[in-house]
């Protein structure tokens, strides 16, 4: 199986790290995660050397969404601003060719109804531009998350289909193998539930877990050194057939040997 595999990366210089992984693709952040400030891009010699330099050394690149964002919560001062760099993120990344912007499917308050967040999601995708694909990642903790638990996938799928968009090509899905086992879904069978609901799958983060199966923990471990079987994760990666971004720590160089194992399991 000849697929894509790479690593979340620094962002001042992601083809230096692809190239120290061994990677065939990155992915990385415009600016800080945890605040609302407009995206940039940090290599230093800008957005079309990036672009260019990246085509012509065939390192595919994906853009994570800041972790702020939530355009699924209630509250208005979280919702607009997110919906905003949401947009904004996915104008950037459209700057470098991204393959794909990840965001993660938020949640509502504890005594909020899910609806509502289904609801915001419909809204969000209705308006939303999308130059490039939108993936949606499966998180791994919260009662009101939208995006943990197979059930509460399905529902927001539905709120997304309906939401009217001309270019719905462009929403996809990120399936996390960490997130997925802190959830309580087993992942020898989780490929062939997600594509029941979804019909499709566009990335995995391939990660282990430091935590065990339920734990509702988003820890990430390197294959060999957390809660998950690797061959479980060499397996969603089989069945998924998508390209793979590699999440997990990079103490002694342990994203590349954890890219290097699944070059070297999968058949």
């Amino acid at each position: 199986m000849s697929l894509k595999l790479g690593a979340h990366v620094d962002q001042e210089d992601p083809l230096a790290e692809a190239a120290d992984r061994g990677a065939d693709l990155v992915q990385f952040f415009l600016g800080n995660p945890q605040d609302y400030k407009a995206p940039k891009v940090a290599y230093a010699d800008g957005e079309e050397a990036l672009r260019e330099r990246a085509a012509a050394a065939g390192v595919d690149l994906y853009v994570h969404a800041p972790y702020r964002l939530n355009v699924a919560n209630t509250n208005n001062r979280i919702r607009i601003p997110s919906r905003k760099l949401l947009q904004q993120t996915l104008d950037k990344a459209a700057e470098i060719d991204v393959k794909g912007v990840i965001v993660h499917g938020g949640h509502v308050g504890d005594e909020d109804d899910p609806e509502a967040g289904f609801d915001n999601w419909r809204k969000c995708i209705e308006r939303a531009e999308l130059p490039v694909p939108l993936l949606i990642e499966n998180t791994a903790g919260g009662e009101n998350a939208m995006a943990r638990q197979l059930e509460r996938i399905e529902r927001l799928w539905e709120a997304v289909q309906a939401s009217g968009n001309d270019r719905l090509e462009n929403v996809g899905f990120c399936l996390d193998t960490c997130h997925f086992h802190a959830a309580g879904e087993e992942l020898p069978s989780i490929v062939e539930k997600v594509l029941a609901i979804t019909g499709r799958i566009d990335l995995v983060h391939a990660n282990g877990s430091r935590d065990e199966f339920g734990s509702g923990a988003d820890r990430h471990a390197n294959f060999e050194d957390g809660h998950i079987d690797p061959a479980h994760i060499v397996a969603v990666v089989e069945a998924a057939g998508a390209p793979v971004v590699v999440e997990t720590p990079n103490v002694d160089h342990g994203q590349k040997t954890d890219i290097d194992y699944l070059r070297s399991h999968l058949n």
